[in-house]
C-alpha cells in the first residue's frame, strides 16, 4: 500500500489513517453494510478515503480469500496490520467486529419473538434481493481493473473458477488449490 499508485495525480492515495481513524471509519463499514460489507468497504477505502487503489484492493482480497474466516473481517485485520501492524490489526478488528456484534445480540432476541409474521418475511426477502445487486455492482467494480488491462487470462480465471465453484459445486479449497498454483504459473509462462 505504500508502493507506487495506479491512480494518477488527481487521484493520488490520502494520508494513512490514525488509530482512532481506522477504528471509526471500519466501525462506520460495518454499519453501513448490513448484508454484505464489502461494497461499502471497497467504496470507503477506494473511491472516498483513497487508502488504497482499485489493484491493491483487489490483490488484498484475494488474499484474504484465502485466508480462514470470513473475508471481510480479514480484509480489515490486513488492512489496520498494513498501516499500524499488531495494533492497527487489532483495532480494525474491533471496530469491524463490535458494533455488529451488540447489534446482533439484541435483534437476535427480537427476532425470535415475530419470526413467524408475514410482513416481516416479506420485508426480508426485500432485503435479500437489496444484497444480491450489491455484491453484484461490487463484482463488476472489483473486475473492472482487469477489464481495462485486457487481461484475457485474470478474466479466464475468474471465469474457470465460478464454473467451479458457483455451478460445479466443487470444494473451494479443491478449486484453490488448483487454480492459485495454476493462475501462478500461467502469469509467470506468459509475461
Amino acid at each position: 500500500m505504500h508502493g507506487k499508485s495506479h491512480l494518477d495525480e488527481s487521484q493520488a492515495a490520502g494520508a494513512p489513517p490514525s488509530l482512532s481513524q481506522l477504528f471509526l471509519v471500519f466501525c462506520g463499514i460495518t454499519l453501513s453494510g448490513f448484508g454484505g460489507v464489502l461494497p461499502f468497504a471497497r467504496r470507503t477505502l477506494v473511491e472516498q478515503r483513497r487508502w488504497m487503489t482499485p489493484e491493491e484492493f483487489n490483490d488484498a482480497f484475494a488474499l484474504c480469500q484465502m485466508l480462514p474466516g470470513p473475508n471481510i473481517v480479514n480484509m480489515a485485520v490486513v488492512f489496520g496490520s498494513r498501516l499500524h501492524g499488531l495494533t492497527g490489526g487489532l483495532v480494525a478488528f474491533l471496530g469491524f467486529l463490535g458494533p455488529p456484534f451488540v447489534i446482533v445480540i439484541a435483534v437476535a432476541s427480537l427476532y425470535a419473538n415475530v419470526n413467524d409474521n408475514a410482513a416481516l418475511q416479506r420485508v426480508m426477502t426485500g432485503i435479500s434481493a437489496a444484497g444480491v445487486g450489491l455484491f453484484a455492482a461490487t463484482v463488476m467494480k472489483m473486475a473492472a481493473p482487469l477489464v481495462r488491462q485486457r487481461s484475457a487470462l485474470a478474466l479466464s480465471v475468474v471465469a474457470g473458477v465460478f464454473v467451479a465453484v458457483g455451478l460445479l459445486r466443487l470444494p473451494m479449497p479443491l478449486v484453490l488449490a488448483v487454480m492459485i498454483p495454476l493462475n501462478i504459473f500461467l502469469v509467470w509462462k506468459w509475461r
